[in-house]
């Protein structure tokens, strides 16, 4: 097939991935959200400060009613916490559901959420970190197109005036989001020159490492956007790019989008490392895609995290430092 042949074909798989997406209405003054907690627990103030900050945009918070419970490290077990999260599905009245913590245990209780419901009745639904999970398995299975943005819990230093506006705009306008390159993040120097335009998919690596062979959906004709909290180091990360790769879950991905990957800065002069830093990781196992990557996107588990839309068509270009979103609710 002629270039110009591959290039129509590659527009017409966007458009028809687009149309796939499944989009909530945005949110109004007076639409009741539901905050709940399908990971760990979290601390009553900073869900109160949350509740406070979607109260001064017009909209109702409520509470599930398992949030402040505990199972372990868990909040509440896991039929209490997928209760919650279903019936915020199942309610009409309820037109956001937002995540109160991240932590462990999403992953847990995804094969038992009623995404009929959402098919029915899509809402967005807004998390990051062990939330990954959420947003695969919804995507996979309705293709409901969702948020990647902060707790309903909220402190200032970690939800400052620009985080939450970043927030709002994605729930209660039809805005696309745009994301530009900070040449401050440890991962602004990995980059594989070029454009890219596909559907955005991802979130945390683990959680997405995780999910490969659990139900990670199929990320053909995507745009991969990653992000990682430190655990045990480098080979934390190595480890999950190359499961990834090994298990062929890249194959067909269109790009890369690169996030914070935060707690490597002082990697690189450490000679029991060989002098590598997280860039050279992700340079060295991205690379070989052969399709572009962005790195330096200011998101993740950094302060003031954006919100971004994800299961809706997202292009990244290396040149101008961008990558452009669109809108997960009309």
């Amino acid at each position: 097939m002629s270039a110009v042949g591959d290039h129509a074909q590659n527009r017409r798989m966007d458009d028809h991935q687009n149309a796939l997406s499944l989009r909530a209405p945005r949110l109004r003054p007076g639409d009741r959200v539901r905050i709940v907690a399908p990971a760990c627990p979290p601390s009553r103030e900073e869900v109160d400060r949350g509740v406070e900050l979607l109260t001064s945009w017009g909209l109702r918070a409520e509470l599930g009613e398992h949030v402040f419970d505990q199972w372990g490290y868990m909040a509440g077990r896991d039929e209490d916490r997928v209760f919650d999260l279903n019936a915020g599905f199942r309610d009409p009245g309820v037109r956001a559901v937002v995540a109160a913590m991240g932590g462990k245990g999403t992953y847990r209780i995804v094969d038992d959420l009623d995404t009929e419901a959402l098919r029915r009745d899509p809402k967005p639904v807004v998390g990051f970190s062990d939330i990954t999970h959420l947003h695969l398995a919804l995507w996979s299975r309705c293709r409901l197109a969702t948020l990647h943005g902060p707790f309903a819990k909220r402190d200032d230093a970690y939800t400052g005036p620009a985080s939450a506006e970043s927030l709002r705009r994605a729930l209660m306008t039809t805005d696309p989001v745009t994301l530009h390159r900070d040449p401050s993040e440890a991962t602004a120097d990995v980059t594989v020159e070029g454009t890219a335009t596909g559907v955005l998919m991802g979130g945390n690596l683990d959680a997405i490492r995780t999910e490969t062979g659990a139900g990670l959906p199929s990320l053909r004709g995507a745009i991969l956007f990653l992000e990682h909290q430190r655990g045990t180091g480098l080979g934390e990360v190595d480890r999950a790019l190359t499961q990834l790769i090994r298990s062929r879950a890249l194959d067909g991905v269109r790009g890369v989008a690169l996030g914070q990957f935060l707690g490597f800065e002082c990697d690189a002069g450490d000679p029991t490392l060989g002098g590598w830093g997280i860039r050279d990781v992700l340079r060295d196992r991205l690379a070989a895609l052969g399709v572009p990557v962005l790195g330096g996107l200011p998101a993740g588990h950094g302060n003031n995290p954006p919100t971004i839309p994800l299961g809706t068509q997202a292009t990244i270009d290396t040149a101008t430092g961008t990558l452009t979103v669109l809108p997960a609710v009309v």
